[in-house]
């Protein structure tokens, strides 16, 4: 017996697994609405290939639905859900409810037909049950119309950043080395940097069979583009891109301008859904919502400086840089660096250096708002002072014997600055540096930025070299550019790129007192006056501090100069502060003035403009040896002509919707 029930007993078993999968294949397809559910469920999770199992054409079904979400983009979420389902002859109906993006939304019904196959029920496969006028060789096309020909532009409307039509060159990777050889002298005609190693040193860098060597302009591309065509392995493809309306027009700030344009143009696109055939042809349009009136994305910049402020960096081989800054409002009116300086990144907004004798206007603002002293306070200004185990010289070793601090300041006397900072307390210069806006943490629409660092001096010598810009002290160029605009405004200024985009600070510090701000102009008018800087003398209602500061191992210096007007501060002004490499002074302008400051040093003219009761200050740092911060030998100003807009750039044809397709992403952007 237990040999028969031992050899029973599986066969029982397996009969009954048998039996099993047998009632469970009959449940899945005894039912027409099974295929319609499963098939609904699987487009909601977009699993084409899971979807296509559930028609009679798995191989066919999965590429349509696969381009549906392919051409709908990566955004696409649909919902899907099957109903009245016929018993009798499998006939049903989907309901298609897509989000394609925040508040756009498309809904439609499609029918199809449950069949009763060898592999159980399956919809029957046509491209119909994606939409009732979807065919063979036809597919979904979604389009975003955005106004892409807005433009950026500055605070008076000129163009800064347009949307043009661009060349990119690509070489085929196989036709190295006899491509790239053809094709350097080809596009050094445009751009002199690319070389042949250039192109080869890019394929180094790239993967792929084929190498991104240039991206052209339309008009440096229509004078290569037969020369283009005929060297082997080259293409061209022509894309739209946001460019600088003037090839001159260069800032780091241009960099962040793209995303919030993009952001700008997409607030008011339209958007539409069509079948199209394989040309793009629309076949029939589902939907279509209608662009907005977008308008123009403006900077607080003012062209016109920017393309002086850029010119007279350029020049420079050292790094370079210039910060304007309305004081009235805070807005950025020029920032330009030099390629030296582009080397080490955005430093016009966010490099760090010791400010050097320019931080002696915190300085003394620490010290009249603590009543340590006042402007007619005598004090020493030795030639050379020991200060709590620190040796202060002057320059050169200059003595002024006893004068009033605000001689001193003037004149930039080391000495009497570090001997009075080792009077306040350790605190004294973080907070009054915070009122100007070093030390503060700004959220600025558009850009990253550093003011600066001013630590609390828990040592009487860390105080000593603090309190004349050196030690443990650093701020950026435009740190610099905000304390002098809040100088001149009178309290902290919030800076701005973007018209109409709010800036944020992490501290909004209790502003300086009226009669401290003051007596700080009334100082920083008598450098210009009778100080460091009195070649700028006839300059009316110029003020400023000259400086600079040895960093690395004290055989380098950068030289600073920021500035603003300090006898009308009800008028809309602005400052500039600049900074890197060794130093220089350069200082700026009066009421309705444009002028040009050379320095009687070998270097390159320097622009300095007053528009519309803007001062703007430029000041390029230079190479040489001995330090120039108490040097007051500087040509006086002249005038020049401030050069016009250049011609507007021509808008490119067809290039304001965008589709999204398979292979190839949007030109939008």
């Amino acid at each position: 017996m237990r040999n028969v029930e031992r050899t029973r007993f599986p066969t029982t078993v397996l009969l009954m697994v048998l039996a099993l999968l047998g009632t469970g294949c009959a449940a899945l397809g005894d039912d027409p609405k099974d295929p319609f559910g499963a098939f609904a469920s699987a487009l909601t999770s977009g699993d084409a290939n899971k979807a296509a199992e559930h028609t009679t054409d798995p191989a066919a079904a999965d590429e349509a639905i696969s381009d549906m979400f392919t051409y709908l983009g990566e955004s696409a979420e649909v919902r899907v859900s099957a109903r009245d389902v016929d018993d009798d002859n499998g006939a049903g109906q989907l309901t298609m409810s897509w989000t394609l993006g925040e508040g756009r939304e498309l809904e439609y019904q499609t029918s199809g037909r449950a069949v009763d196959t060898d592999d159980g029920w399956r919809l029957e496969w046509s491209p119909t049950l994606l939409h009732d006028n979807l065919a063979a060789g036809t597919h979904f096309q979604y389009s975003d119309d955005r106004n892409l020909l807005t433009p950026v532009v500055d605070r008076g409307g000129a163009d800064l950043m347009t949307w043009q039509t661009v060349g990119v060159i690509t070489l085929r990777r196989a036709d190295l080395p006899e491509g790239s050889a053809a094709l350097a002298p080809v596009l050094a005609a445009i751009d002199p940097a690319i070389t042949d190693a250039s192109i080869r040193t890019a394929a180094t860098q790239q993967q792929g069979d084929t190498i991104a060597v240039a991206t052209l302009r339309e008009r440096d591309l229509d004078r290569v583009r037969t020369r283009l065509e005929s060297i082997k392995g080259v293409t061209v493809e022509e894309q739209g891109k946001l460019l600088t309306a003037d090839r001159a027009l260069k800032s780091p700030v241009f960099a962040g301008v793209d995303e919030a344009w993009n952001d700008r143009v997409s607030q008011g696109a339209g958007w539409s859904v069509s079948i199209v055939d394989t040309d793009g042809n629309p076949v029939d349009q589902l939907t279509s919502v209608a662009a907005q009136p977008t308008d123009p994305l403006q900077l607080t910049l003012d062209r016109r400086l920017q393309l002086l402020a850029q010119q007279a960096v350029a020049a420079q081989s050292k790094p370079a840089v210039f910060v304007a800054m309305s004081t009235s409002t805070g807005g950025l009116l020029a920032v330009a660096q030099n390629g030296a300086a582009d080397r080490d990144g955005a430093i016009a907004l966010s490099g760090l250096y010791p400010p050097g004798s320019t931080f002696k206007t915190i300085t003394t603002a620490a010290a009249l708002s603590s009543g340590t002293a006042t402007p007619d306070t005598v004090l020493p200004c030795p030639g050379r002072a020991t200060i709590e185990g620190r040796t202060i010289p002057n320059e050169d070793d200059f003595d002024l014997g006893k004068v009033p601090l605000s001689t001193a300041f003037a004149r930039s006397c080391n000495t009497t600055m570090a001997a009075l900072s080792n009077r306040l307390g350790p605190d004294a210069l973080p907070a009054a540096a915070q009122q100007l806006g070093i030390g503060v943490d700004f959220v600025v629409p558009g850009i990253v930025t550093v003011t600066g660092a001013v630590p609390s001096a828990d040592s009487p010598a860390l105080r000593v070299e603090n309190g004349i810009g050196q030690g443990s002290v650093t701020a950026s160029p435009f740190g610099m550019a905000v304390a002098e605009a809040s100088l001149g405004h009178g309290s902290m200024v919030l800076p701005s790129l973007i018209v109409g985009e709010q800036t944020t600070a992490d501290k909004t510090p209790e502003p300086l007192d009226p009669r401290v701000v003051g007596q700080l102009r009334a100082m920083m008018r008598q450098t210009v006056t009778s100080g460091t800087a009195s070649a700028l003398g006839d300059i009316g209602g110029l003020g400023g501090k000259t400086g600079t500061a040895e960093y690395g191992d004290n055989g380098d210096a950068h030289g600073w100069f920021p500035a603003s007007p300090v006898t009308s501060p009800s008028h809309p002004s602005s400052s500039g502060a600049a900074a890197r490499s060794r130093p220089s002074k350069s200082p700026a302008t009066s009421s309705e003035r444009q002028t040009t400051v050379r320095p009687a040093l070998p270097f390159a003219e320097i622009p300095i403009a007053m528009l519309g009761g803007d001062a703007l200050v430029a000041s390029p740092a230079y190479d040489y040896r001995r330090s120039c911060d108490e040097d007051t030998d500087l040509d006086a100003a002249r005038q020049v002509r401030l050069p016009g807009r250049g011609p507007r750039p021509r808008a490119p044809v067809g290039r304001t919707r965008t589709a999204r397709s398979g292979p190839r992403r949007p030109l939008d952007r």
